[in-house]
């Protein structure tokens, strides 16, 4: 079977990357951009660095806000709507994850209408043609939606996250600035780096892994593990590397599938609304130790990447349980829970575990599991 890699037609990164986007929306024959930003990015004048940068290049703009955190069908139904009144041509995402996966859903669906009741794009849906353009900007190092080929939107209704895998949806540009993310709390910071590190790993260990993906995984542990203690203290260099480490992690495993700790993070995020770093970050290290016998050697080079020394004088098990260990500190020198005690309720577990192995990560996980073995590793955390 062939491996299929599908990337940004063009990226842009570096402090002032945003200035590149009224040059390309006027080469490019565009006339007027449909702005997805969540409410807090608007309120907090993070969203008004891009309008400026259209306002001065007068291209006009409708801005669409109804967005979610965990964006719901809702907000992308009011999202085709408002897209279709605006005239607009193509669509200038600004936030994380939130406002991209929604932007993207709002795109293929201007696209291909039949799938207007959303939650027909659960999985990978037969869409026959590509987005409206979408302009991505990102404004926390973590998803890196700006790069996937994949979108998250949670269905109310049924308490759970659709995991949409659709390479029609992947934006045209990214505009990777580290100067839209030097506003990000050191929570926030904290919690999108490890969701960063959580693609890194999985992507390196699920099992459509290979050779090309192998080396964008390690790169962005290697970037992410020295940045990212540096970034949440809002040092400029630990923002700017950052930036570039959840992109690299993101050209590897948007192109082969993630694993378990996924799985496991989106029901929590669709029943209690955890932030999704947060969840990633508390499942990681479980995650792993589940894995590692699944893993070969691999675990010798995640230790590696995260500076780990003498690795090559370790046995398999010591060196599983170096990159296990390193993973466990970087959580804990940025401030993430150590558990699931303040955000589970022990009666939702078998709702949570099946919601889990439902997912659409699920199949990557290098280990065969089910719903029981999900169920453990839960309360092994509570």
């Amino acid at each position: 079977m062939a491996n299929r890699f599908v990337l940004n037609e063009t990226s842009y990164h570096g402090k002032g990357a945003i200035a590149e986007i009224a040059g390309e929306t006027k080469g490019r024959g565009f006339q007027k951009a449909f702005v997805c930003s969540d409410p807090d990015l608007v309120k907090f004048g993070v969203t008004k660095k891009v309008l400026d940068v259209l306002d001065v290049a007068k291209i006009p703009y409708e801005l669409y806000s109804n967005i979610k955190p965990n964006p719901t069908v809702e907000n992308v139904q009011t999202g085709v709507e408002a897209f279709k009144k605006s005239g607009a041509d193509y669509i200038v995402a600004i936030g994380g994850g939130s406002s991209m996966d929604t932007a993207k859903a709002i795109g293929i669906i201007i696209a291909n209408p039949d799938f207007a009741d959303v939650v027909s794009l659960e999985g990978v849906a037969p869409t026959k043609n590509k987005s409206v353009p979408i302009f991505a900007v990102p404004t926390t190092a973590g998803t890196a939606a700006e790069v996937t080929i994949n979108y998250v939107i949670t269905d109310a209704a049924k308490n759970r996250k659709m995991v949409c895998v659709d390479p029609k949806d992947i934006p045209v540009i990214a505009f990777v600035d580290p100067d839209m993310m030097s506003s990000m709390p050191k929570g926030l910071t904290a919690a999108t780096g490890m969701d960063a590190l959580t693609h890194a790993i999985e992507g390196y260990i699920t099992l459509g892994a290979w050779e090309l993906s192998d080396m964008f995984h390690l790169k962005a542990i290697e970037i992410i593990s020295r940045s990212l203690r540096a970034a949440v203290e809002n040092d400029p260099k630990g923002r700017e590397d950052m930036a570039l480490g959840q992109y690299v992690a993101g050209m590897g495993f948007s192109n082969v599938g993630l694993g378990i700790v996924h799985s496991m993070a989106h029901p929590l995020g669709a029943l209690y609304d955890t932030p999704h770093g947060v969840a990633n970050a508390i499942l990681l290290p479980t995650g792993m130790e589940y894995n590692a016998p699944q893993t070969g050697e691999k675990y010798r080079e995640i230790a590696r990447a995260m500076g780990v020394e003498g690795v090559d004088a370790m046995s398999q098990e010591e060196y599983r349980k170096a990159a296990i260990d390193a993973v466990k500190q970087l959580s804990i020198d940025v401030g993430i829970p150590k558990d699931l005690k303040n955000i589970v309720k022990e009666e939702d577990i078998q709702f949570l575990a099946e919601s889990a192995y439902a997912d659409a990560c699920r199949p990557g996980n290098p280990r065969d599991t089910s719903v029981e073995e999900i169920i453990k590793l839960y309360k092994s955390l509570l």
